[in-house]
């Protein structure tokens, strides 16, 4: 036999502490460290898919709204009449019904983007729709854009870009209690009031068109706002509730009165003083409504400084096609003479 002491003593794994294994934790625990890190990661990323959606959808309804102005103005360009019985005329040409189809087209685009983007992000993407507009009058018109059109639209796009990327609109919601819509219409449509009293009162003409298109954009940025609400209702709990909503009713008859008041602008001054304030109005109140009704955010500090540079782009952009559009929109004739558009 063997002594027990010639035999070789049992090999002892060390502790894992010091050859620098590293324990594992229950699986239990991962999943009680990781899941509330990985659930924030999966909103926040579905967040970015929703807002990249609704630029989508906004862009689209720039696109198309853009295109039935054009296919618009075409058609009535080449009418004598005025009144309803310009509108029987323009209902039997092609010209005039490819541009209702894009006018509701842009309705529904804008609806689907309010429902899944923030208010602040969907109305300044409209802005787009006037360098659509041009690009698309243009060849309909059989006119070439102006070299400083082009710089206007690349003014437009760049700034628009630098705005948005800089500004990161997010955290919207479609609903807003009643506490906050009645200072917000109050306001809204007091602006609007003022604006109008102050047109009625100025003789100059570029100032009456400049204060009516203010009070358009107002009207635009609260029937935005009514719609977002009215389409997050029907989104959320269907058409009855939808019909029910008193949001609904509101933006119909905010809608109405910003589309009278845009005749208005385009028929008290010209183009280049109204465009402006059109655009730039919309933009502006559509970002203050998004804040103080949805909740919406954007960023600060250090960020306001190429959001600036972006606003600025777009506003001498917008200025500089306004300019443009008298070089290639052409008014309808009525009682048989041609006037320049303004």
């Amino acid at each position: 036999m063997v002594p027990r002491d010639a035999l070789p003593s049992p090999v002892t794994r060390p502790p894992a502490r010091l050859t620098g294994a590293v324990t594992r934790r229950p699986a239990t625990a991962v999943r009680r460290l990781k899941g509330p890190k990985l659930l924030a990661e999966a909103s926040r990323r579905q967040e970015t898919v929703v807002i990249e959606l609704a630029a989508v959808f906004a862009v689209a309804g720039a696109a198309s709204n853009a295109v039935g102005t054009a296919f618009q103005r075409k058609a009535a360009s080449a009418s004598s009449h005025g009144g309803l019985r310009l509108l029987a005329e323009l209902v039997r040409r092609p010209f005039w019904v490819i541009g209702m189809c894009g006018v509701v087209c842009a309705a529904l685009f804008q609806s689907l983007a309010l429902v899944n983007g923030p208010l602040a992000l969907v109305q300044p993407l409209f802005i787009l729709e006037l360098p659509f507009a041009l690009l698309v009058a243009a060849p309909l018109m059989h006119k070439r854009l102006p070299r400083s059109g082009w710089w206007g639209v690349g003014g437009c796009v760049a700034g628009l870009a630098v705005l948005l990327i800089a500004a990161a609109p997010h955290g919207a919601t479609d609903h807003a209690p009643l506490t906050r819509w009645l200072p917000a219409l109050c306001l809204g449509l007091g602006a609007m009031a003022a604006a109008v009293l102050l047109a009625r009162r100025s003789h100059s003409p570029a100032r009456r068109a400049a204060l009516l298109a203010a009070a358009s954009a107002t009207g635009n940025a609260l029937t935005a706002a009514l719609l977002k609400s009215a389409s997050g209702t029907f989104a959320d709990h269907g058409f009855t509730a939808f019909l029910r909503s008193w949001q609904t009713y509101g933006f119909a008859l905010t809608g109405a009165v910003a589309v009278i008041l845009l005749e208005n602008a385009l028929q008290a001054g010209p183009l280049a003083a109204a465009q402006p304030a059109l655009t730039i109005g919309d933009a502006v109140v559509s970002l203050t409504l998004g804040m103080t009704l949805f909740d919406e955010r954007v960023r600060t500090g250090w960020w306001l400084l190429p959001e600036a540079c972006g606003a600025l782009l777009i506003v001498v952009g917008v200025v500089v096609l306004s300019q443009a559009v008298q070089h290639i929109t052409v008014a309808p004739v009525t009682a048989g003479q041609r006037h320049p558009a303004t």
